[in-house]
């Protein structure tokens, strides 16, 4: 059996959409507040999804391509937030927004100060089989540009 352009372009798309609801999980349901590095892995794979909506229509190499660039910006993304969760390197001046070093005892008393802030990019919130989420994150982003890398070559 063979996988047609656009039953692949919808694998990808499914991935993407797929690595959003359980962020956004989470984060409403779970209670875990995205860092920045969070946040903007998201992007790209909204990005793959207007692309995959676009490329279902229209023919030809580009959008897939983009759609996988896409989802590889999002593992990449992945790959530095985890080297700063194991402090391989140092994090963005953004990512130590919610660390209790600059706070005064007044503030812990705020509940306001701390409620839906960005957490901190070097803590890890959740892990499971030893990998943080963004680590999942960049496993599954491969995986998904590699459909999308299947799917152009079917353009």
């Amino acid at each position: 059996m063979t996988l047609t352009r656009n039953f692949l372009a919808l694998i990808a798309m499914a991935g993407s959409a797929g690595l959003l609801l359980g962020a956004l999980a989470f984060e409403h349901l779970g209670g875990l507040y995205p860092c920045v590095l969070c946040i903007w892995q998201r992007w790209p794979h909204v990005a793959a999804l207007a692309f995959g909506l676009v490329a279902l229509k229209v023919r030809g190499p580009v959008l897939p391509i983009l759609a996988g660039l896409a989802a590889l910006t999002s593992a990449g993304i992945g790959v530095y937030h985890t080297g700063v969760e194991q402090d391989w390197w140092p994090g963005l001046l953004q990512c130590a927004v919610n660390t209790l070093a600059d706070v005064s005892a007044a503030d812990l008393l705020n509940t306001e100060v701390t409620v839906g802030a960005p957490a901190a990019c070097d803590k890890i919130a959740w892990s499971f089989l030893g990998l943080s989420m963004p680590a999942w994150n960049v496993i599954a982003s491969s995986g998904i540009a590699a459909v999308w890398a299947l799917t152009a070559r079917r353009a």
